[in-house]
């Protein structure tokens, strides 16, 4: 007979073979849940804002050294002596020190607070690449704790409760190594708020909404990006320390609105076994909704579904474990982390590299925020209607273009101009692929490692993340071309990965490793890779 615990099964016995399983009970949960609270009502939307308003805050962080660590302008002091030589297009490391000054005090950035205009991009970069960094190893770190011992909302509120008290920390730094430290614990804190806060909110709604809920952290993640020029400009003749201390502040209090407002997905606690705090959740939303259904819900209600012991007692690991052994899900995996490290590079590096175009940083900033607005706007309204393999591949192919092209130079003005257009394209495109990606990806993996999946590919995006800002560094000395050209490339190539995956535009998403298997060998998709496994 088959196991009845089919992941403890898989981690156990990698000879024994998948257990029978009925597809109508495995599809049951969404249904039931849909018959009690409905696919979308005002507590579930309610619940959707107020988790996906964290991205706000984690577009604050990630982007704040665009600022605190820009290149400052200067100008030179001793234009009457005819023995200097310092002009506007002098190398700063080679003048005497009395021959030039800083436009801004020397508090505005920490270059120029800590002398560092002169110091390898290695050292000029490492702020942001330690934050990445931070990232990288906090989302590996973390990645299955939402799907197994802590839930989404809990590593929700712990993930922002650390990022904000770093971040009060870092106003305080006395050197660039201690800056370096506490901007690494702020990227490990704040790894996994993107995905808990998307998982959380998607898995409360009806299967026809969950693209558009998806796309609810998008538009918040842009709010916040749009923030970070406003609160700079305001601050620009402040200490760099001002920004981190004005942007912690709020993320604290919004951590107490998330332990008292925000509520845990039933769709989890279903799949943990915990059947009554799940039902208590529905009840707490159902009156709100103005939904209810003529049977009583009680456990009994969703008694005969068949995967609720599916990933108790597991260790930390084993939803990564579960995703490494079956080949189609390994096979997923890696050409969605792929993309995502192409995606990556571009996304969080073309912010870092504005400083090499000739253009404002604070109207460039602006716009490459706003240019986050039509690419939710897009994705909202365009994500049922549009294959996501194809969306992929087209956004993909022309961030590349657009990435490589913004880095040629013309001699009339205008080009200036031309220049930035292309950024913006190439910007906008990644936004949009980023989008997409990540609302695959929901749609590729079965509950019980889908946080754990998110958070892997996410985590692919801020790898590519952690070359960006070096990369942006040593452009700023040659136009662009180890910037941008880079960026062009990698976003181009890797994003040819998209034709290894599976269409799921209109498909329904599983519980189960077992369940998608089902479905997907019903079709005969999987039917290989299945048998692979056994």
């Amino acid at each position: 007979m088959a196991d009845s615990n089919p992941l403890l099964s898989e981690i156990n016995s990698a000879e024994s073979e998948p257990p029978v399983l009925h597809h109508k009970h495995l599809s049951s949960l969404d249904s039931r849940i849909e018959l009690f609270i409905g696919d979308f009502g005002w507590a579930q939307f309610l619940q959707a804002f107020l988790v996906s308003f964290s991205w706000f805050f984690d577009a604050q962080q990630t982007f704040i050294t665009v600022f605190t660590d820009a290149q400052p302008t200067w100008h030179c002091t001793q234009l009457n002596d005819p023995h200097n030589s310092c002009n506007s297009a002098s190398n700063v490391c080679r003048l005497p020190q009395n021959s030039w000054a800083w436009d801004r005090p020397r508090h505005t950035s920490t270059i120029s607070e800590w002398a560092l205009q002169c110091s390898p991009s290695l050292v000029q970069g490492m702020p942001a690449s330690a934050f990445f960094m931070g990232c990288l190893i906090g989302g590996l770190a973390l990645a299955t704790l939402a799907d197994t011992s802590l839930g989404r909302k809990n590593m929700l509120f712990l993930t922002c409760l650390v990022m904000s008290l770093s971040t009060f920390l870092t106003a305080f730094s006395s050197n660039i190594w201690i800056y370096s430290i506490l901007r690494f614990i702020t990227g490990f804190g704040r790894a996994t708020i993107g995905t808990s806060a998307l998982v959380l909110s998607t898995e409360l709604v009806g299967r026809r909404w969950r693209g558009q809920v998806g796309v609810i952290g998008f538009f918040c993640f842009t709010l916040g990006f749009l923030s970070l020029p406003a609160i700079a400009y305001t601050q620009r003749a402040h200490s760099w320390r001002t920004l981190y201390f004005w942007t912690s502040i709020p993320t604290f209090f919004y951590c107490i609105l998330v332990h008292f407002l925000v509520r845990e997905s039933p769709r989890w606690l279903f799949v943990q076994g915990r059947k009554e705090e799940a039902i208590g959740t529905l009840k707490h939303i159902a009156p709100i909704n103005g939904t209810t259904t003529k049977t009583p819900v009680t456990s009994s209600f969703f008694s005969n579904l068949s995967f609720e012991q599916e990933t108790r007692n597991v260790d930390l690991y084993s939803a990564i474990n579960v995703l490494v052994k079956r080949r189609w899900a390994f096979q997923r995996l890696s050409a969605v982390m792929a993309i995502g490290f192409g995606v990556g590079m571009v996304y969080y590096g073309m912010p870092l590299a504005l400083g090499s175009l000739d253009f404002n940083l604070y109207l460039s900033v602006t716009f490459n925020a706003l240019s986050e607005i039509p690419a939710s706007l897009i994705t909202l309204f365009f994500i049922d209607k549009v294959n996501r393999k194809t969306s992929l591949l087209v956004f993909t192919s022309l961030s590349g273009v657009c990435s490589v092209m913004s880095v040629l130079k013309g001699i009339h003005p205008i080009w200036t101009t031309i220049q930035i257009v292309f950024e913006l394209v190439s910007f906008f495109s990644a936004c949009s692929a980023f989008c997409v990606l990540l609302i695959f990806t929901i749609e590729l993996f079965p509950t019980c490692v889908r946080n754990s999946a998110v958070s892997l590919v996410r985590q692919a995006v801020v790898l590519g993340g952690v070359f960006s800002p070096m990369l942006a560094a040593a452009g700023r000395v040659n136009g662009g071309f180890l910037s941008y050209g880079v960026f062009g490339v990698v976003v181009g190539v890797f994003g040819l990965f998209v034709v290894c995956l599976p269409e799921t535009r209109g498909r329904g998403i599983c519980d189960t490793m077992d369940e998608e298997e089902y479905k997907q060998r019903d079709s005969g998709c999987l039917y290989n890779a299945v048998a692979g496994d056994v």
